[in-house]
């Protein structure tokens, strides 16, 4: 008897034809598992993953309701394109292969669709689907973009940025949900959030909405776009009838045109990166994924943290020079995490240069990831967003992101240790006691976090904040310096030292017109190796050219540090 493959099977075969990544997820587990697919048969669509788990409790990521997977396309080359499909419900079995390896077996379904939760059909966005969303947080304040992943006439799936997470909690009541189609029409509703999870490994976050208070009409739309949605479905997998044929919905109008058709210029001009770069951005991914579970669930995950930290140490070890040029690429993140991940870099750096197996590094380097992290917890409607020009009362509430940060981890079952906490705690702190949270002063702190707070101090001064411009390093230098006895001199001294006027990572402006990141410097602190990057003289267009200390006189002279914001430099994308 012939077989056909399977409507599950066919997308995954696409999928993979692609660069793939598949992650296993269990709802009361604290991260996601990386896995690889060790057996694929497309035409019985029977499936083998394996994972590496070094926990005693793997049974937990098969629940009752059984496994669920993700997997995560990047496309072209370089890549410029993201496509993803989820999995959810699948009973599986698992074998023990070794120690920490793992083999889960099962069967693909036969079908695309399933049930949501009121027996209704929902459907997977699949092998290109698109439609745009906009979650409305606070009224007027706070709209959320993002993409549909699923649709129901109960409920949505929509992924978000997990920057943009960390506004959205289960449960909260939403003033209303945009779906935009690609020919133009939309549905508008308000909702509930139900739940919330990391989506994939590229700094994506699940995010499932109930639609509420619904009028007959709104459901009567709602079951047309769903209907629409599953003949598009349909017809994209190859199924046959009378009734599958491509959707008018998904026919993209001339506005949709000509916003794809920007974003694939934005993408492919974005899309080059290094390895290091993209080792740095994980890092900050996952400090996102695992404020998502703390904020949640109240629950820390020590894998995921201890984690960042050690991917930072790694990272030093393996090239300190091109890990600090990395660092820069943070600079369009969210204030927190460019913060939080670029001082715990540095913090690592200087602390190995004093001593390669110095003791207390991998807790003081934790304290620095997570000291910021009380800020995205104070999120409220009284501080809708940490992006805005906050007034004096917003300022006042976000100065309690220690204390806030502190009052959470109990909650989650893990307290820091005292170096970690020492940090936490502290590195607001000055010894003038002008600091914050506790006024501290002199011998009450430190000498590790008398240099965090150091460091920190200077890279909050060399980016933009609260409508206060961007210093450079030197006059970031001398305002430090000029501080008095706020600050240990000794401190800023071996900073300057170490690091100089252009540190490796900062953006240098040439007098030929010329912007290029820093990448090696000399023993003075001038600029030997630079990654020339864009012609002030021609804005529209990008370059890409590394030069060393003799070709770099032919750009003219370095004229100053500026900040990319400020510069017409192009975020980057990963």
């Amino acid at each position: 008897m012939t077989q056909y493959a399977s409507p599950s099977s066919n997308i995954i075969r696409s999928l993979l034809q692609h660069t793939h990544s598949l992650s296993v997820y269990a709802e009361d587990m604290p991260y996601a598992l990386k896995a690889e697919i060790s057996e694929f048969n497309l035409n019985t669509g029977n499936m083998s993953l394996e994972v590496e788990y070094g926990g005693s409790n793997i049974e937990k990521y098969l629940t009752s309701d059984g496994l669920i997977f993700d997997i995560e396309t990047l496309k072209g080359s370089p890549t410029t394109e993201r496509e993803t499909y989820s999995l959810s419900n699948i009973p599986a079995k698992l074998h023990k292969t070794n120690s920490m390896l793992y083999r889960l077996d099962f069967q693909l379904p036969d079908t695309i669709f399933s049930n949501d939760d009121e027996g209704t059909i929902r459907v997977p966005f699949i092998l290109g689907m698109q439609a745009r969303a906009h979650v409305e947080v606070y009224p007027h304040e706070l709209n959320v973009p993002g993409r549909l992943r699923e649709l129901s006439v109960n409920c949505c799936m929509v992924e978000v940025d997990l920057v943009e997470s960390i506004a959205l909690d289960v449960g909260l009541a939403i003033p209303g949900i945009t779906l935009e189609f690609p020919n133009g029409e939309s549905f508008f509703a308000e909702g509930r959030i139900r739940h919330i999870r990391p989506f994939g490994n590229h700094g994506y976050a699940a995010v499932y909405i109930n639609f509420i208070n619904l009028s007959s009409s709104q459901l009567q739309t709602l079951f047309h776009f769903v209907n629409e949605a599953e003949r598009e479905a349909s017809y994209r997998i190859g199924m046959s009838g009378k009734l599958i044929f491509k959707s008018p919905l998904f026919i993209p109008g001339h506005k949709e045109l000509k916003m794809l058709k920007l974003a694939a210029i934005e993408r492919e001009k974005r899309a080059r990166h290094i390895p290091m770069e993209s080792d740095v951005i994980n890092v900050a991914h996952q400090l996102q994924a695992g404020l998502m579970y703390l904020k949640s669930r109240s629950q820390f995950s020590i894998e995921v943290f201890y984690g960042c930290a050690d991917g930072l140490l790694s990272l030093v070890r393996r090239d300190r020079k091109a890990f600090l040029c990395a660092l820069s690429v943070l600079w369009n993140k969210p204030e927190w995490v460019r913060h939080a991940v670029q001082v715990a870099g540095k913090l690592a750096d200087m602390l190995l240069l004093r001593n390669p197996n110095h003791p207390q590094v991998r807790e003081a380097v934790l304290g620095a990831l997570m000291h910021t992290m009380g800020k995205p917890l104070l999120l409220s409607a009284s501080l809708p967003s940490l992006k805005l020009s906050m007034n004096p009362a917003q300022k006042d509430i976000l100065r309690g992101h220690v204390g806030e940060l502190i009052r959470k981890l109990p909650e989650s079952g893990w307290m820091p240790g005292p170096v970690c906490r020492d940090v936490i705690e502290n590195a607001n702190e000055r010894l003038d006691g002008t600091g914050y949270p506790a006024g501290k002063r002199g011998e009450q702190l430190s000498e590790l976090s008398r240099l965090v707070s150091v460091i920190k101090a200077i890279n909050k001064l060399e980016h933009p904040r609260n409508d206060i411009p961007a210093h450079s390093p030197l006059e970031a230098y001398r305002q430090i310096n000029e501080a008095g006895s706020a600050y240990e001199k000794a401190a800023l001294i071996e900073y300057v030292q170490l690091y100089g006027p252009s540190p490796i990572g900062s953006l240098a402006k040439y007098a030929g017109g010329f912007l290029a990141w820093v990448m090696d410097t000399d023993s003075k602190g001038a600029p030997v190796k630079i990654h020339v990057i864009k012609d002030l003289r021609f804005p529209d267009s990008n370059i890409s050219s590394v030069i060393s200390q003799s070709d770099i006189s032919q750009i003219g002279k370095l004229e100053k540090i500026v900040t990319p914001a400020d510069s017409g430099v192009t975020p980057p994308v990963y």
